[in-house]
């Protein structure tokens, strides 16, 4: 989450992207609490300069708590408290924007030698029945040992907008919309799509791949794409894709911010 939120300027300028609300959320905390409810407490944030908020909002504020203490308001809060008494959160910058290749890189000296998430904040996913996104995929991955990815369908005009994915619909766990994963081809042109199945931001990944991401060369732009890394992953038969079904908003447009305001302020 280390970006400039250029396109949510001038709210932005101040203010990072990630602490814009949801109605009375900011996006950041719903991450966070679908990776507790998967059972995932030790939360990384990989940040950038003027991203301060983010950790001033996981932590105590003394004097606001003092005000408020045995108001209504005050009752707003239990669900962030509950994120600071069982998570443990360790914050990394990424110096420079160089691909969420990079920024996963930025973290490993945290992660070690372990299987980890990749939550990104953008994309908010919810389910109706309470379950978590990441944490069906972390089932996925124990069972497996292979890394998992989440994809879903997305209109034929948006595919250069993702990496889209090729899978092998006969092999892995069917009964869990779960596939091995044949191919991944980084935001091709309409024509050139293998399918309409697009990686949206929610990953579990065995600690290898950062050994294949520092072999990864970079490429347009100068960022190392995670996409490459993930492509040796399932060329060597160890990577699954995971088809979500509940209702994803892009939130890293104003119109999929909007939109997941309304569908959120409807469900309260």
């Amino acid at each position: 989450m280390a970006g400039y939120g250029t396109r949510f300027l001038p709210a932005t300028k101040a203010i990072p992207k990630e602490m814009l609300p949801i109605v009375n959320k900011p996006l950041i905390q719903y991450g966070v609490e679908e990776a507790l409810d998967a059972g995932m407490s030790k939360i990384t944030f990989i940040t950038g300069r003027g991203k301060r908020a983010i950790e001033d909002h996981f932590d105590v504020n003394y004097e606001l708590e003092n005000e408020i203490r045995g108001t209504k308001a005050e009752s707003a809060l239990d669900g962030l408290r509950r994120l600071m008494s069982e998570c443990r959160f360790s914050y990394t910058r990424q110096i420079r924007m160089a691909g969420l290749g990079h920024a996963i890189l930025a973290g490993e000296s945290i992660i070690g030698n372990e299987p980890f998430g990749v939550i990104l904040p953008d994309d908010l996913c919810i389910e109706k029945d309470g379950r978590s996104i990441i944490g069906d995929m972390k089932r996925i991955y124990e069972n497996s040992g292979c890394s998992v990815i989440a994809v879903e369908k997305v209109p034929r005009k948006l595919v250069s907008k993702y990496g889209i994915v090729t899978l092998e619909k006969k092999e892995a766990e069917k009964e869990h919309n779960a596939f091995k994963v044949k191919d991944l081809v980084e935001k091709p042109s309409i024509a050139e799509a293998p399918s309409d199945l697009a990686v949206i931001g929610r990953y579990i990944l065995s600690p290898n791949i950062f050994g294949l991401l520092k072999n990864t060369k970079p490429g347009k732009n100068g960022e190392i794409q995670l996409t490459d890394a993930l492509c040796s992953l399932a060329n060597d038969g160890k990577l699954i894709a995971y088809k979500y079904s509940g209702k994803r908003f892009d939130c890293g447009t104003i119109e999929g911010f909007v939109a997941a305001t309304k569908y959120c302020c409807n469900l309260r």
